[in-house]
């Protein structure tokens, strides 16, 4: 079966990733690998109150929930803890977000990358190891992954460079990290968290059940470790959180760009 069919509407833009045509696909739009940028707020939960919500919005009772999270009394739900437990954003957003919503609005307003589509050294050689690391996967996990290139909403307002499709119902997303840190994380730690935003936003916005995380590294091929995979199943609970998150962020960049046009636009 094609992985183009019988899905949820989404937009396919089929230059490949790293071209003049697939950066300007990308301008302005809220692209899954900026998604925990995105969500990035200050002055929210502590360390202790996040564990509480999780455990709560993972289904487990106030009392087992809060002995999870290692309060000694019943906690005190605050406006703000309530608000996380009820999937609501916390907090005000962080510099890092509240520039990229900018530079979003400007890109919006010239459908240009405001970087002229700048690719580190890293990201070039992710571009380039992307078809090995495809045959790797194939053979690895035995199916076929079909390129995509850049998948977007209907609205062109958010989107994600899926490195792969497979059948109706998984993606793919490959990583050729150099990086020792993040590199141990996740091949010595078994702790890939840091890209999960990134991975359930392909599936939210392609509608995918799974998604396979991989890291393929050429330099551990004397000892087989060259391909990692992760299963990664859907997870709506994760999704609902980001995807309200994602929507107020979306509010920022609206208002960057009514207020670089000169429109006035009531402050929600």
């Amino acid at each position: 079966m094609n992985a183009l069919t019988d899905l949820p509407p989404f937009l396919v833009h089929y230059s490949a990733q790293g071209t003049d045509e697939w950066k300007r696909a990308r301008a302005g739009v809220i692209t899954a690998s900026m998604f925990k940028t995105a969500r990035e707020r200050v002055g929210g939960l502590t360390a202790q109150q996040a564990e509480l919500v999780a455990a709560i919005r993972a289904g487990m009772a106030m009392e087992a929930a809060a002995a999870k999270a290692g309060y000694k009394t019943k906690p005190k739900l605050t406006e703000t803890v309530q608000r996380a437990i009820d999937g609501l954003p916390v907090g005000g957003f962080s510099e890092a977000a509240k520039n990229y919503a900018f530079r979003l609005a400007i890109e919006r307003i010239s459908n240009e990358p405001l970087d002229e589509g700048f690719e580190t050294w890293a990201m070039k050689r992710g571009h380039e190891l992307e078809p090995m690391a495809r045959a790797a996967h194939e053979q690895h996990a035995d199916l076929v992954v079909d390129p995509c290139g850049f998948v977007t909403t209907v609205d062109n307002a958010f989107g994600a460079s899926a490195d792969g499709l497979i059948s109706s119902s998984g993606g793919a997303e490959y990583k050729c990290l150099v990086d020792p840190l993040r590199l141990r994380t996740a091949l010595i730690d078994n702790d890939i968290s840091d890209f999960m935003d990134q991975v359930q936003g392909g599936m939210w916005i392609t509608g995918r059940t799974w998604w396979d995380f991989c890291i393929y590294c050429p330099a551990l091929a004397g000892i087989g470790r060259d391909f990692t995979r992760w299963r990664v199943p859907r997870d709506d609970n994760y999704i609902n959180t980001m995807e309200t998150e994602l929507l107020e962020f979306k509010h920022l960049v609206d208002r960057n760009e009514a207020a670089l046009r000169g429109i006035t636009q009531e402050h929600t």
